[in-house]
């Protein structure tokens, strides 16, 4: 296959004119669905950034997350040695499962023959905080990389982790207030500033969110 050509038309689809597209998380690797996809819904998901697909029940294009809002953008196209196969990685916004599960592959085959759900459905909000968590540390990486002007982030890191540490000590004092003084309200922000200072000391400490979560797991 020459790459220099158009790879569209080297692609092979099967008789109805599709081919199976294994859709992957970028960040943690996690494999979220199998869908298929024909040539008009891979010209799509190039020319727009977001996963298009080819539903073989209802026997038309679909544009992943049009309804629920659960949007796939995608950080890159791979196709296989055969060209018959291709691999979508993305950033998954919500869940990728239509049951509310945040990958389609969460039953296991046990050796009896029976069942098992690996996942639990998420909870409202839980997979939100989550990316909202992610989305943070990449700008906080950006910030250390970049050091632009005028950055409260920017500071931090140019005082050094004394002061991100006394930061991390005054914002978990002050979460402890607002529960003493039992104010929800007053929770909810002093928590949101404690967990971005903690977010920049995991950054200084070159400690990113897979093994907080992977730590996390081992616990559950």
């Amino acid at each position: 296959m020459n790459l220099q050509e158009s790879v569209l038309d080297n692609i092979k689809y099967n008789q109805q004119g599709l081919i199976p597209a294994i859709v992957q998380e970028s960040d943690t690797g996690e494999v979220l669905m199998l869908a298929y996809m024909n040539r008009e819904s891979l010209e799509r998901s190039l020319a727009t950034g977001e996963t298009w697909f080819y539903s073989r029940s209802r026997q038309e294009l679909w544009h992943k997350g049009a309804t629920s809002g659960h949007i796939q953008k995608i950080d890159g196209i791979y196709y296989d040695c055969d060209a018959d196969t291709l691999l979508v990685k993305v950033k998954q916004t919500g869940e990728a499962c239509h049951e509310g599960y945040h990958s389609c592959f969460h039953y296991e085959l046990q050796k009896d023959g029976t069942g098992k759900i690996l996942q639990e459905k998420a909870i409202a909000g839980g997979m939100k905080l989550g990316k909202i968590l992610e989305e943070v540390y990449r700008v906080i990486l950006d910030r250390q990389k970049n050091r632009p002007e005028k950055s409260y982030t920017t500071y931090l890191f140019e005082k050094g982790v004394d002061k991100i540490l006394k930061k991390v000590g005054e914002e978990t004092a002050e979460v402890i207030i607002a529960a003493k003084n039992n104010n929800p309200a007053e929770v909810v922000y002093e928590v949101s500033d404690l967990l971005y200072h903690l977010l920049v000391l995991l950054v200084e400490q070159g400690v990113n969110l897979e093994k907080i979560a992977g730590e996390l797991q081992g616990r559950r």
